[in-house]
């Protein structure tokens, strides 16, 4: 029987996947770190923690959102105002 949290599980490793691509230190240092996250929680059934889990991996997409969003408001501030 599968788990029916497999599918949040999975469209929040790609949503993250995707948002790595432009992360600082780089796509595949991002992407082994992210793969060896998922790999280490994988044998988990609780239905709880995994919600948790989720819930975790949730802020951290949010969290990379803004910092992309803070990168291009610095580059746009820094081309279109002096300091």
């Amino acid at each position: 029987m599968a788990n029916p949290l497999r599918s949040e599980v999975v469209r929040l490793y790609k949503n993250l996947l995707y948002l790595g691509r432009e992360y600082p230190k780089g796509s595949e240092y991002f992407r082994d770190r992210l793969r060896s996250a998922f790999s280490k929680n994988r044998a988990e059934s609780d239905p709880q923690a995994v919600r948790e889990m989720i819930l975790r991996g949730e802020f951290v997409s949010r969290e990379l959102e803004a910092l992309y969003y803070l990168r291009k408001y610095r580059a746009m501030k820094k081309r279109y105002y002096e300091e």
